[in-house]
């Protein structure tokens, strides 16, 4: 399973566009994680981007903002470990809740918030954490082995790598730079297909 993570900044070209191009892909589901917008210029967004998503139905994650994923209906969630802990009274709005952990500590209490999938990172050396070492393959897979909840991968993945993330247990991978990044985005999901 692929899970493509927006960042605006990283995109050279037309934003909405492209992620017209990478939902036709068909995407496990795409996440929308601008975090440098105000409230109003992210529901905007956000509302722009579900219509994109609901047209090629593709599931659209909402990073961090439970505001607007209440706002425009959006079932699927996801937040740092910090902000599961906070959100407690709102977890009932939603469907699928992800969080992101770095420790296995915060995986296991993840799942204990109600947490319904992790991602975990970041496993490889990526240009997005430069100077912070990854954490790797076995801290992945001491995860995968101690929740009952579907693991993602996320940081310095690519093609080449996605088998041995897949052998850890983790159920799929995130892909942030290369989904913004990439010359045919219709593609990506392609390249990356698990089955």
């Amino acid at each position: 399973m692929l899970i493509l993570v927006t960042n605006r900044k990283l995109c050279k070209d037309d934003f909405l566009q492209r992620i017209q191009q990478l939902a036709t892909g068909k995407p496990h589901a795409i996440m929308l994680r601008e975090k440098d917008l105000n409230q109003g210029e992210f529901e905007d967004l956000a509302k722009k981007v579900k219509g994109i998503c609901e047209e090629v139905q593709v599931p659209l994650i909402i990073n961090q903002n439970s505001t607007a994923a209440v706002k425009l209906k959006l079932l699927n969630i996801h937040f740092s470990i910090s902000d599961l802990r906070k959100h407690q009274n709102d977890l009932l709005s939603f469907m699928n809740i992800g969080t992101s952990v770095h420790s296995l500590s915060e995986a296991v209490e993840a799942q204990e918030l109600g947490a319904t999938y992790l991602i975990v990172g970041h496993i490889f050396s990526t240009d997005c954490k430069k100077g912070v070492p990854p954490r790797g393959l076995l801290f992945l897979k001491e995860i995968c082995d101690s929740v009952s909840i579907p693991v993602f991968a996320i940081g310095g993945i690519t093609k080449n790598r996605v088998k041995d993330v897949l052998e850890t247990g983790a159920i799929g991978v995130c892909i942030m730079s290369e989904a913004m990044t990439c010359q045919n985005p219709v593609e990506l999901t392609k390249r990356y297909r698990m089955e």
